[in-house]
């Protein structure tokens, strides 16, 4: 059989922790690298209910800067509570 190569983490912490997920990526140059894989983002949910939100993308904190105001934001008038 033969050796698989290994790679180290080229960033944060040395372990395998829930912010430090990579992935093996391949690139055209044949090598093996680290990808750094984002954390899935939860998205906003009702205070009533606790359902998601519809209308509005799930997205982590840092990224609804990047959003318009009006993306951001749900579409009818209560965004569905009440």
């Amino acid at each position: 059989a033969a050796m698989v190569e290994r790679l180290t983490y080229r960033r944060h912490t040395r372990y395998n922790t829930k912010s430090n997920k990579v992935r093996l990526l391949r690139t055209p140059g044949g090598r093996l690298v680290n990808q750094v894989v984002k954390k899935k983002a939860k998205g906003p949910s009702c205070g009533d209910c606790g359902k998601r939100l519809i209308g509005i993308p799930a997205l982590r904190p840092m990224e609804y800067r990047r959003l318009k105001k009006r993306e951001r934001r749900g579409e009818r008038a209560h965004r569905g509570a009440g």
